[in-house]
């Protein structure tokens, strides 16, 4: 699938660009990266909601210049709550809703800081439904009343984010959102990624609880396309 670039505020960002099969239009998704940003996992998440009929884009936060740079750029914006990386993801937004072959309706997905992102937009009218994974909740958690329809979901191994998916599920609840907040036994942080890590570095993985987590990711990916399929479509 093709690389593409758009237009942002801060001047063009590369992208990846998964398009389904056959005729459009399509709802679209914006994937978000984690930490490690476009990574062969990132990509493959993105075919896999082509793949399931969703215009998949997912912005390369890190491809704006000296990458050490953008990094820090990327965590100030996820902690501000504004700056270039937040405009990025509106813009890739935007590119999706104004593509021919999209409805207009876009969601958003993301994964670690991904997720933190998807949690931080979705009370601004900006996304049509989310599905963070494992995010960072925000600061202003009671934001959140007002959000955007959301599928979430959590390790209840996951020693970063002890407790969020309680607190995520209650003030969806206050707030009469749409939801579905899950937490999983047996998964840590990351359990939907399957990042491909050499060999010497899973002991790494396994320590911190960062592994893999296939029927986990899989019951979370069936709860997400539900869910998308129900707000998006």
């Amino acid at each position: 699938m093709p690389d593409i670039t758009y237009t942002a505020p801060a001047g063009p960002l590369p992208g990846y660009l998964a398009v389904p099969a056959g005729n459009g239009p399509w709802p679209g998704v914006v994937v978000v990266q984690d930490g490690f940003g476009m990574t062969v996992d990132l990509r493959r998440i993105a075919d896999r909601f082509a793949a399931h009929g969703y215009l998949a884009l997912a912005p390369a936060l890190y491809q704006r210049g000296f990458k050490a740079g953008c990094v820090v750029r990327t965590f100030r914006s996820f902690f501000t709550g504004s700056g270039p990386a937040v405009d990025d993801l509106v813009a890739a937004r935007d590119y999706l809703a104004a593509d021919d072959q999209c409805t207009g309706k876009v969601g958003s997905a993301g994964f670690c800081l991904g997720g933190g992102f998807c949690l931080l937009l979705a009370p601004r009218g900006i996304f049509d439904a989310t599905a963070p994974n494992y995010g960072l909740l925000p600061k202003e958690l009671t934001a959140l009343r007002q959000s955007c329809p959301m599928v979430a979901s959590y390790g209840a191994g996951d020693r970063q984010l002890a407790g969020a998916a309680a607190r995520l599920e209650a003030v969806l609840a206050e707030g009469g959102v749409p939801h579905d907040v899950k937490e999983y036994p047996g998964a840590g942080h990351g359990f939907m990624n399957d990042w491909g890590t050499p060999r010497p570095l899973r002991i790494v993985e396994r320590v911190a609880r960062l592994s893999y987590c296939e029927p986990q990711a899989e019951d979370a990916w069936r709860r997400i396309l539900a869910f998308f399929g129900e707000h998006l479509a």
